[in-house]
């Protein structure tokens, strides 16, 4: 008699799948499944190919900064750029830009390239396309599907991406030692091609013109105008302040190289230990994602995003202390790893949750003639703060050792968050009330 109950509630715990019912979302999602896994690869493979040929986190850092000038420029002008516009016609123009850069990336590692300068200039180039790409397919969803649809849209592609980033980091730790890089290049250029025969199906997009709406080739007035615009949101201008705190301290995967060779045994060019540390982190936001039930019922966003983010904190701590433990008891370095990847996998669960809040502020503010500009935004604060990141890891960890450079990053994470939240009360206070039943 309980078994309408019981599955009424498993229906709340799983994902909605109603958005996956209209044919040009369906697709989208369906091709990002591939795409997500080919980009991953990406990922893993030019900081793997950077400390193979220098040995030096310091300069595997130097992706952030060569990820983030062009995520800057190109992310707040392509997102301007989306709203005046046929979104379509610019996702076919970046989706075919990417697959070029995979295809040159595979390319430079089959002819042997040693340069890194050069691996570095065609990574900023790369992420000049994805910079434009992200905030138009983010500023797509709202015209192909009802707005009561979107929360769980976005949970799908969510979900969809950091599964991605399990299962692309694991196959690049079995390939790498067997393939070599080529082949992680050319699969990611590859999976590409199914990305763009989903866009060639979209309809058109043209752009929502307002009244009085300038029109033409957006400028760096029409950037401005949507800073203006955030300018008044300051419940969102604030949760885009402590994600930058979480992420710029917080993230260490510029470290995952030199921790899995030094601390972990693992080889200079791969190999399990850093596919598991590389995974770790999206496997714990996927199972924070299948476990997610409970964030739908909390009203206090404010205060669930800051304690997300102490979590976040805590977890880096320890698996710095971790780390730096391994590196010196050799006998307990197997256990050791296990801890690692649990913690990173924590913080995961906790990114993942705290990202959940965020968005939903998000969506609650942007209007079509402004969401492609906020979303350009929201794409260089949620991928630039783990570039910048990638940068000052590095250089720290030339200083002052891989372990420490993550346990100090935890420390700062946690103490900014509590700044922030000092003072800033309105953003812990902050809250949705919920419709009653």
């Amino acid at each position: 008699m309980a078994a309408p109950g019981a599955r009424a509630r498993l229906r709340g715990l799983v994902a909605d799948t109603r958005p996956l019912q209209e044919p040009h979302f369906g697709r989208l999602w369906r091709a990002s499944i591939v795409t997500v896994v080919g980009a991953q690869l990406t990922v893993v493979a030019v900081p793997a190919q950077i400390y193979a040929d220098t040995g030096s986190s310091a300069y595997v850092g130097l992706t952030g900064v060569f990820g983030l000038v062009p995520l800057i420029v190109f992310g707040l002008w392509g997102g301007a750029l989306a709203d005046v516009m046929d979104r379509r016609r610019l996702l076919l123009i970046t989706t075919t830009g990417l697959i070029v850069t995979s295809a040159l990336f595979w390319v430079q590692a089959a002819l042997g390239n040693t340069n890194v300068w050069l691996l570095l200039c065609l990574f900023a180039v790369q992420q000049a396309f994805f910079a434009i790409n992200q905030p138009t397919r983010s500023a797509v969803l709202p015209r192909l599907l009802d707005p009561r649809l979107l929360p769980a849209a976005n949970s799908l592609m969510m979900t969809v991406t950091m599964a991605g980033g399990i299962a692309g980091p694991l196959l690049a730790g079995v390939l790498l030692p067997v393939t070599g890089l080529e082949l992680l290049y050319a699969l990611d250029a590859v999976s590409l091609l199914t990305t763009l025969g989903a866009v060639l199906r979209l309809p058109p997009l043209p752009p929502v013109r307002l009244p009085g709406a300038p029109s033409g080739t957006p400028g760096l007035r029409s950037v401005i105008e949507g800073f203006a615009y955030l300018r008044t949101q300051p419940i969102l201008l604030m949760s885009f302040v402590v994600d930058l705190i979480a992420m710029v301290f917080g993230m260490p995967r510029a470290l995952f190289p030199e921790i899995a060779a030094t601390s972990f045994d693992g080889p200079r060019e791969g190999g399990l230990a850093f596919a598991l540390l590389f995974a770790a982190i999206p496997l714990g936001a996927v199972a924070g994602g299948v476990l997610s039930g409970w964030v739908s019922r909390v009203e206090a966003h404010g205060r669930a995003v800051v304690v997300c983010i102490v979590v976040w904190g805590a977890a880096i701590v320890g698996f710095g202390v971790a780390v730096g433990v391994a590196a010196e008891v050799p006998a307990a370095r197997t256990p050791l790893l296990v801890v690692a990847v649990t913690l990173l996998a924590v913080g995961g669960a906790a990114d993942m949750a705290s990202a959940a809040f965020r968005t939903s502020m998000l969506q609650a503010a942007a209007s079509d003639d402004v969401r492609g500009r906020l979303q350009g935004i929201f794409i260089v604060v949620v991928a630039g703060g783990p570039r910048i990141a990638d940068a000052l890891h590095g250089a720290a960890a030339v200083s002052v050792g891989a372990a420490a450079a993550a346990a100090g990053g935890g420390v700062l994470v946690i103490v900014g968050v509590v700044v922030a939240a000092l003072v800033v009360p309105s953003f812990v206070r902050y809250r949705v009330t919920r419709a009653a039943a």
